[in-house]
């Protein structure tokens, strides 16, 4: 369920988007899965907060013999669909729920894949569609706005960004004299 000051919600089908993803698919190669999933969760952690989504990314679980789960890392709802569930069939659901929503009112409902089935269908539902490629720019963009604001900001905290800095030592010095009641009738 979405806060109330986001904007939107994102759902993201998580294996396809790390099969479209050139480095999630060497992480997966190199690493294994869980740390292609790790590091998309991570990347998508800090574009949700930036974006202000509310974000699920959903995992097919469906050869495991296990029922679905989910978990939380800040405003990220990782899922894992039930056995014999793939992520589709779960984010066609919520797209199909979110449609006799209220929230659909105050709220949009973006789903990021490139399966083409899939956009068809979620768009049918009233959703809107992000491809993997265009969710990878927004991430990548989305990172550099905040490293620039970053930079800017340490920029600013620099020990000559007050005022009482670009005074001349004299005045500077007169007016600290004055602020602690000193007598200046010289």
């Amino acid at each position: 369920m979405p806060s109330p000051a986001s904007k939107a919600i994102l759902l993201v089908d998580g294996y396809n988007i790390i099969g479209a993803w050139h480095s999630l698919q060497q992480t997966r190669d190199r690493h294994g899965l869980e740390e292609a999933r790790r590091e998309l969760v991570n990347a998508l952690a800090d574009y949700s907060a930036y974006q202000n989504f509310d974000t699920q990314v959903v995992f097919d679980a469906q050869y495991q013999d296990t029922p679905g789960s989910r978990d939380s890392v800040g405003n990220i709802c990782i899922c894992y669909t039930d056995y014999r569930q793939t992520a589709d069939t779960y984010i066609e659901k919520a797209c199909a729920l979110f449609r006799k929503d209220i929230r659909k009112f105050d709220h949009r409902l973006i789903v990021a894949t490139s399966d083409r089935a899939q956009q068809l269908t979620v768009v049918g539902y009233g959703a809107e569609w992000m491809s993997a490629e265009q969710l990878r720019s927004e991430v990548q963009i989305a990172d550099l706005q905040v490293q620039r604001k970053r930079q800017i900001l340490q920029k600013g905290r620099s020990p000559n960004r007050f005022l009482s800095n670009a005074i001349d030592p004299v005045a500077r010095q007169r007016l600290a004299e004055m602020r602690f009641g000193k007598n200046l009738e010289k």
